[in-house]
This record gives C-alpha cells, structure tokens and sequence, in this order.
C-alpha cells in the first residue's frame, strides 16, 4: 500500500554531527519513507538542500568526506566574526547550481537567526545558497551573513529544530536531532565546557518542540563528536544509519508512511 500522506522531516543542527541526518535519510528512503516536505537549521539546512536537489545520502557523504571545506573559508577583518563565509558560496554552488529554492525536486524551508531583530527567520523561496549560509553562520566564529538589511548567523540559535514550516502543511513530522549528549564525568577543560553548554542550550529548544512531532529520531551520544571532526564522517554517517533501522524495528508503525522510492530523484 502506498501511503498518499504528506510526510514532513525536520533536522537540527549540530557542525559535523549532522552528518549523521544522512545515515537517518538512508534509512527512511531504504524503507520508502520519503518526506514530501524538508526544514532544517545549520547542518540540517546544508543537508536539506543536497537531498531535496536530488542527491542521495552516500552521494552527499561521497562530497563531504572529498570535499575540502575549510580552504572556502577567509579570515575576517571584522569585530564580529574571525571568519568569513563568503567564498562557502563558490562550493554550494558546485552542486546547487541554479541557486533557486523553487528547482529544488522537494520543497525546502531553512531557519536563520535575526541577529539584530532576535527572531526566527525562515527562507523557502528566491535565491537558495545565502540563506544556507545564513543558516550555518556560527556566531563569533562566523561574519553574520547579510540578506536585505537582515543580519544573519545560525539558525540554532533561536530554533534546532524548525518544525513549525511543517505544522498545518503536513500530515505526520519526523524530527531528527544529531545533539544527543552522553552524560560526561569530568569536564577536563574550557573548550568542554562551553561545547557542552552550547549543545545543551540548542538542545533545549529542540526538546521544547519535540511534542510537535510525530516520531522523533535522536542517534545517540553524537555530542561526543566535535563540531569540525571531519574524519569522522563515515562513522557519524553509521550511527544514523544504524539507530534509524534500530528505530524502525520499535516503532513499525512508521512503515505506514512507506512509498515506492522516488526513481525521479536524481543527482
């Protein structure tokens, strides 16, 4: 039976660990669960826009784990930011190439932060790589990114987790957070500590909106893994992998919302 629901999948953000949103997608597809709908903030942004172009999750692993990313980066000559994202858009554009949210195959919402506002703001529609980068633009670390006279840096700030783009469109959500942390004896460091409280306050609001969804996916302990541990890639990809299938067995009724894989979707 085929399932005529429209399925939305919200994803958090979290640096490297939302690659782990990959191995939780393979999962789904492998299992005809295919969102009608994507919303995601940071990491889920960036891997949002790959799928909903049309790439698969080994696909986009593939580019991740070959791709550089760190050369994009320019230091900043700013009071706000050490570096600047800027050149990120030469990279994104290697494989979005019509940087336009409507020639995506699944429609997509990204969350951003209002730096100077202190609002949420969610970007569905016009030109697509900038408010990705919005998205992603770690404050401090990051020169907020400017849309209009929007000032702009990661969407975690304020939302984790964008569930309500999907609220009213959709019939189920499915949440993913790649922040689940381990419980930790000894904070042996500063760098620990603030990490730590960094996750802890994103997590917050995501758990504030875990009720919104219908099933929630959290791979555990991915807060061990640190923001920019790119070596890590194939793992983090793994424990998505392996928790979402771990998911399913315990909550079959997920595969009420089963499709055929979409063979449109291509890369």
């Amino acid at each position: 039976m085929k399932s005529k629901m429209k399925i939305g999948l919200a994803l958090s953000g979290g640096g490297v660990r939302g690659i782990a949103h990959l191995g939780v997608l393979k999962a789904l597809t492998d299992a005809g669960i295919v969102p009608t709908k994507v919303s995601g903030t940071s990491a889920g942004a960036i891997v949002g826009a790959m799928f909903c172009q049309g790439y698969k999750p080994e696909e986009i692993l593939k580019i991740i784990v070959e791709t550089n990313y760190f050369k994009f980066l320019r230091p900043a000559v700013s009071l706000t930011g050490f570096l600047k994202m800027d050149s990120v858009g030469t990279l994104f554009k290697l494989y979005l190439k019509h940087d336009d949210f409507s020639e995506l195959q699944i429609p997509l919402t990204v969350a951003a932060t209002d730096i100077k506002k202190g609002k949420v703001r969610y970007y569905s529609e016009g030109e697509l790589i900038r408010p990705i980068m919005a998205s992603s633009c770690i404050p401090g670390m990051f020169d907020p990114i400017v849309i209009g006279n929007r000032y702009l840096v990661d969407g975690g700030v304020l939302n984790n987790l964008p569930v309500e783009p999907l609220d009213g469109t959709c019939d189920i959500v499915i949440g993913v957070n790649c922040n689940q942390l381990p419980e930790e004896a000894n904070i042996s460091n500063m760098k620990k500590l603030i990490e730590r409280s960094v996750i802890m306050a994103m997590n917050y609001n995501v758990y504030s909106r875990k009720a919104k969804c219908d099933y929630f996916i959290e791979p555990p302990a991915l807060g061990k893994y640190g923001v920019f541990d790119i070596k890590k890639a194939p793992e983090l990809f793994s424990v998505g992998y392996d928790h979402t299938i771990k998911y399913i067995e315990e909550n079959p009724s997920i595969l009420e919302l089963a499709v055929q894989p979409n063979k449109s979707i291509k890369a």
